[in-house]
């Protein structure tokens, strides 16, 4: 008995006759071979999706809670957010997002000599971000870095500032940095995708702020772990 008649065997009904002996055989191996071929769609199946969920882990953290970056930015969009950050109406034809980013990585900070400080004692100043973005579709799609700058690529990059004076929000978390709506750099002229954005709002951050304690020399530097989204606007014009 070969392997297919004998996988079949003990599945196969009772027969009011006999088939023929090499009829027999080739329906049985003619019924394995579906099997077989089914159970090899199914198995790529299988293999396709955990090759899926594999490469969107590598690319896309998740939160705490088991949110993705997409999850997150979905939920950024039903925050309120304070008058001190808000955009300006730009009234008859107002404003359009032209990108939405979550950021993750770090807030970067220097020991500085406190000022007039005796005994000499010292503080932290923030030096630069440097974090990756991730955008809707959770594919890590650029950096945030020292600038501040945010870079897709070579052809889509802004570079931002404050307002004067600075417009700003502080978190409902006492732990994390405040809400921020940043302006583009003068001097410089945004591309690619950020070509005519106006505004940059820095929101839904969680942690960066630099510690409580501070620096006991000059050398020390540390990095903070954050998360924010970053939303990009520029004003209609018709």
């Amino acid at each position: 008995m070969d392997a297919a008649e004998s996988y079949f065997q003990k599945f196969k009904p009772l027969k009011m006759y006999q088939q023929p002996n090499y009829s027999r055989k080739l329906l049985l191996i003619s019924a394995f071979a579906s099997v077989v071929l089914l159970a090899c769609e199914r198995d790529g199946l299988i293999y396709n999706a955990e090759q899926d969920g594999n490469s969107l882990t590598s690319k896309a953290p998740t939160s705490e809670n088991g949110n993705s970056p997409a999850a997150i930015i979905a939920a950024s969009e039903k925050l309120t957010i304070p008058s001190a950050i808000e955009l300006p109406l730009n009234l008859p034809y107002g404003n359009k997002r032209v990108a939405t980013f979550y950021a993750e990585g770090v807030q970067k900070y220097k020991a500085q000599l406190k000022a007039g400080s005796n005994p000499v004692t010292y503080e932290w100043i923030f030096v630069a971000p440097q974090a990756d973005l991730y955008d809707v579709s959770n594919a890590k799609v650029g950096t945030h870095s020292a600038g501040p700058t945010w870079q897709l690529s070579a052809m889509d990059s802004i570079y931002g500032q404050q307002y004067s004076p600075p417009r700003s929000a502080p978190s409902s978390d006492t732990e994390s940095i405040d809400w921020l709506l940043l302006k583009p750099r003068t001097g410089t002229i945004p591309t690619g995708i950020f070509a005519n954005v106006a505004y940059i709002q820095r929101i839904a951050t969680k942690g960066g702020k630099a510690p409580t304690t501070p620096p006991l020399s000059a050398s020390e530097t540390v990095e903070v772990r954050y998360k924010a989204i970053y939303r990009f606007t520029k004003i209609n014009v018709d």
